[in-house]
């Protein structure tokens, strides 16, 4: 597929932004999957390219707080293993269905998970009490998992909202912890496409580099400031987004 030299600008410019977002507190593929559809982009290779990009994004965000020793990858690493798994599995599946199917499906998608995260309960640093064990917390993750491998935007805030719920983190630590399954997940389906053939090479490394700038910003504030940026910078971008897709949809 030929694009423009101002659509590879672009693109990379939301990239960029989209990662500065999904390291504070996820759901930059509210931007980025939107902006490759609007450039007439298809469903399936915009959801691939976006794997690709998405990939050096969490990689980023993932190391930057693992080197600041906010990840525990002792209790953890069985979950990232099931996450990664079950996101190849949705991708396997999602390629099951026709570029036609999913342009009505993917939009509907959009504004189910932004409404999900503007009224998804308030979140807050300090760590609460935890409702389910680290081993019964594997099926969400996975279930998480293959939804992202299916179709991704919104990913990163099931993640931290389903930990500050449902295993008592913080915020900031649920943040740093939801970066480690993300690239899981986006590792997971990467795979998938790539032997399937759907990505957009180019394209996805120019919005990779993009996204992994701003992964590096977005993870750095997310330490030094916490949920008093993280929630309002989520909720302010949902309903801009939400807004966004509804204009299009009307218009």
């Amino acid at each position: 597929m030929e694009l423009g030299l101002d659509s590879y600008a672009i693109l990379t410019a939301v990239a960029f932004v989209a990662g500065f977002i999904d390291a504070i507190a996820g759901g930059g593929g509210l931007l980025t999957i939107p902006a490759m559809l609007w450039a007439g982009i298809p469903p399936i290779a915009a959801l691939a390219t976006n794997k690709l990009q998405s990939s050096f994004g969490s990689g980023t965000a993932c190391w930057n707080f693992s080197r600041k020793r906010m990840i525990d990858w002792r209790t953890y690493g069985p979950t990232v293993a099931i996450i990664a798994a079950l996101s190849g599995v949705g991708s396997i599946v999602v390629q099951a269905i026709g570029n036609d199917a999913l342009n009505l499906i993917v939009p509907v998608l959009l504004l189910a998970v932004a409404a999900y995260i503007v009224l998804s309960p308030r979140m807050h640093d300090e760590d609460a009490h935890q409702r389910l064990s680290v081993r019964a917390y594997m099926p969400v993750g996975g279930a998480i998992g293959f939804y992202d491998g299916f179709f991704g935007p919104g990913t990163g805030s099931f993640f931290a909202t389903t930990l500050v719920s449902l295993r008592g983190m913080g915020l900031t630590r649920a943040t740093a912890h939801t970066k480690a399954f993300n690239f899981a997940s986006n590792l997971g389906s990467l795979v998938i496409f790539l032997f399937a053939g759907h990505i957009l090479f180019l394209l996805g490394l120019c919005m990779a580099i993009g996204t992994t700038a701003g992964a590096l910003a977005g993870s750095h504030m997310a330490m030094r400031f916490g949920a008093r940026v993280i929630r309002p910078l989520l909720v302010t971008i949902s309903l801009a987004m939400t807004a966004r897709l509804l204009w299009n949809a009307l218009a």
